[in-house]
């Protein structure tokens, strides 16, 4: 089969990559340092951005399924960037490519919440997405909607050493899913291997506890048993954020996302559709990754 991978390399793109290795690959990095590597693994890179629609419709032009996604391109703490109206273009020029290069199926990350057009914050991101591809009305779709990335915990090591504690606007025994890059990537490669569907949405989880849960596993981890994860009022967790400089739009953005989360209204269609099997890497197998960042910063 000849598939095409956006993503490059990345968390997902390399175990991806190496698990589709016996198919026609061909990865798009806008990275020329990446070829060779690419190169390495049998694939065919393909250089260029995901900005530009005629490189895209060029690149997936005569493939058999292509991957798509919206790579972090952004920083949250640029103050002039319209984050919204950044991946809005990306989710345009892949529909746009997609649609020119007849391309007849595709499977795009997504995430859980993405199903909500309101009261998600950031997710609301990958709800345009959705609706972009979903305009394709002669591609088969599955949308992997993946729930929290382990790698996100990473951005509580400064806050642990400083205070002792995990803290956001969600916490305590609010639910916490986990999922782990190398499971994402195993669940695409499963998902090439079944019946194309018009439209399919599979929802994607390495683990799933409390947030308190995932902070006992994290702090026995790095000699801190009792870490506690604390759920902070809205406009505190909301301030905090801005004073270490990220875009006050953007903050807003993942103020509201947390939020959605501690109301239970993100994950409620997940709660509906949940995954029969449960990725490989739990939270007690991140938490070693995590041991070692902790001990390096």
């Amino acid at each position: 089969m000849k598939i095409v991978l956006t993503g490059s390399l990345g968390h997902i793109g390399l175990p991806l990559a190496q698990l589709l290795h016996h198919h026609d690959l061909t990865i798009v990095t806008s990275k020329e340092d990446r070829t060779a590597a690419i190169k390495a693994l049998g694939a065919t890179p393909a250089v260029g951005s995901i900005e530009d629609a005629d490189f895209l419709t060029r690149t997936f032009t005569g493939a058999d399924l292509v991957y798509t996604m919206i790579p972090p391109f952004v920083s949250y703490f640029d103050p002039n960037v319209d984050l919204y109206a950044e991946c809005q273009k990306v989710a345009d020029n892949l529909t746009q490519a997609i649609r020119q290069a007849g391309v007849k199926r595709v499977i795009h990350l997504s995430s859980i919440g993405a199903h909500l057009e309101h009261g998600s914050g950031l997710i609301k991101l990958h709800y345009n997405v959705e609706q972009a591809l979903n305009t394709l009305a002669d591609a088969d779709i599955t949308f992997m909607r993946a729930v929290g990335f382990y790698y996100n915990l990473y951005a509580f090591i400064g806050l642990i050493k400083q205070q002792g504690i995990m803290a956001s606007n969600t916490g305590g025994d609010d639910i916490a899913t986990w999922v782990a890059p190398s499971d994402i990537a195993a669940a695409i490669a499963d998902e090439i291997t079944l019946p194309a569907a018009h439209r399919r949405v599979r929802y994607v989880v390495s683990d799933e506890l409390t947030c308190n849960e995932t902070a006992q596993i994290i702090g026995e981890a790095i000699g801190k048993p009792g870490l506690q994860w604390i759920a902070l009022p809205n406009e505190q967790y909301l301030q905090g954020l801005i004073a270490a400089g990220m875009q006050p739009a953007i903050a807003q953005g993942m103020v509201e996302m947390y939020a959605s989360v501690h109301e239970g209204v993100l994950q409620a269609d997940y709660l509906k559709n949940r995954p029969a099997e449960f990725g490989k890497v739990k939270v007690k197998d991140f938490a070693k990754d995590f041991a070692n960042a902790f001990a390096a910063k």
